[in-house]
């Protein structure tokens, strides 16, 4: 054996006498998270694995062992004792298996000896059965907000150093989340929710740490409030305005709504105007869900709708207003000049335009100043759609037709924004020539 072959051979001995030399490997299939130990007096470093465990006292770890040699060996497993600060017999098995593996294992050290001859690998891990208990309530609840009040337990993870056996304890890093399905809610053990859900809703606590082992506990908030809202079919129109109002509030007591229509915004700030003491400003209520309600005269309007929520003797209230006024128009009157009842379909009717009117008067004279026909209504309704109505039809009142020419108007009517509303002028009837 010549002198570099010597110092090789010594190589490959000191190296089988190291610990790992023989590429032996642990890895712990199935935990959550790892972290290394940070021995105070023993100067190693050893892998940590940690399992989540679903109960106390659980013991679900595993821990595997793989290494290059081939052949026969012994796998020796032993159990650190901190009591006895020693290493004691666990497993052994001898077999020609690159790999061996205990499971259900306890909290601790585990110490894995590969003997095969005189080759001897050495290797160490500590593994922990990491637990959670959670629980939740709701301590409080009223109209306002209501209280989540959360708890937890979970165990300590202690390692021990070796050389020293002084307790050391791994920081899990534990934190609490609250969350409503996606939505992170809180990150507080008991925080206050305000602007409750009007839906009753399941709130999770989640406790979890740094390894992702967790616990969650979800529990159920039962809503006591309400949220008022409706709908109008319409916000503008001509005078009468029929508007029908739809109740879309969520969780109210059925027949707790209160309606409340105002009087026309004109109205309340001149009667404001010097005056000591408020002014009654609401002109009707109803307690309808959806009511319909006619809007006689021309104006600006808000409406108002409280829903209330009835749970035992706990009565929630919310509040809603219509966006901008309900706005009824001004009147007016608007005669056509040309007038050609043959048929024809174009203009064959004197029809006018009502806008807002409560009542009106139409008087047709001829070029000699007699009436020949009159139209009148104390209470103009139905007109929103069309605006129109047909006032003559070209007969004078004996039932014959009048004679093409130029015929006289004269309009005298009350619009519902109490303004009087008069037109007089002339217009063209037209007739075809044979």
């Amino acid at each position: 054996m010549n002198y570099k072959t010597f110092l090789f051979f010594v190589f490959l001995v000191s190296m089988a006498l190291i610990p790992g030399f023989s590429g032996a490997q642990i890895s712990a299939p199935g935990s959550a998270g790892s972290d290394k130990t940070s021995y105070p007096v023993f100067n190693e470093t050893d892998s940590i694995y940690v399992f989540c465990a679903q109960t106390e006292g659980a013991a679900i770890a595993v821990l595997r062992a793989n290494t290059s040699l081939e052949g026969t060996k012994t796998f020796n497993w032993e159990k650190y004792n901190p009591v006895s600060a020693t290493f004691e017999f666990y497993f052994s098995e001898s077999t020609g298996e690159q790999r061996s593996e205990i499971s259900g294992l306890a909290d601790g050290c585990y110490r894995l000896t590969i003997t095969q001859g005189e080759n001897t690998s050495v290797q160490r891990a500590w593994v922990f059965n990491n637990w959670f208990t959670a629980a939740a309530s709701i301590t409080e609840s009223n109209c306002e907000w209501f209280k989540l009040q959360g708890e937890f337990e979970t165990g300590e993870l202690k390692y021990y150093d070796l050389a020293s056996n002084a307790e050391l304890t791994i920081n899990k890093d534990v934190k609490v989340q609250w969350k409503k399905g996606d939505e992170n809610v809180a990150t507080v053990l008991s925080p206050q929710v305000f602007n409750p859900p009007t839906a009753n809703t399941d709130y999770t606590l989640r406790v979890y740490d740094k390894f992702s082992c967790e616990e969650n506990y979800v529990v159920t908030y039962t809503s006591i409030v309400t949220k008022a809202s409706f709908t109008t079919d319409k916000q503008n129109g001509e005078a009468p305005l029929i508007v029908t109002f739809t109740n879309t509030s969520e969780n109210g007591t059925p027949g707790g709504y209160e309606w409340f229509f105002f009087r026309d915004l004109d109205d309340i700030k001149e009667e404001s105007k010097g005056s000591a003491t408020p002014v009654d400003s609401i002109e009707v209520m109803a307690f309808e869900n959806s009511p319909v309600y006619t809007y006689e005269y021309s104006g600006s309007y808000m409406v108002k709708l409280v829903s209330k929520k009835i749970t035992g003797p706990t009565v929630c209230v919310d509040t809603a207003y219509l966006p901008g006024y309900i706005i009824v128009d001004t009147s007016f009157v608007a005669v056509p000049n040309v007038f050609t009842p043959n048929g024809d379909g174009t203009n064959d009717e004197f029809a006018v335009k009502f806008w807002s009117m409560q009542s009106i008067e139409i008087d047709i004279f001829n070029r000699w100043g007699k009436r020949v026909h009159r139209w009148e209504s104390g209470d103009v309704r139905g007109f929103e759609n069309t605006w129109t109505e047909t006032v003559w039809d070209g007969r004078l009142m004996g039932g014959r037709y009048a004679s093409p020419g130029v015929y006289f108007y004269n309009v005298v009517g009350m619009g519902r924004d109490g303004e009087r509303r008069r037109a007089h002028g002339f217009f063209h009837l037209f007739r075809d020539k044979d």
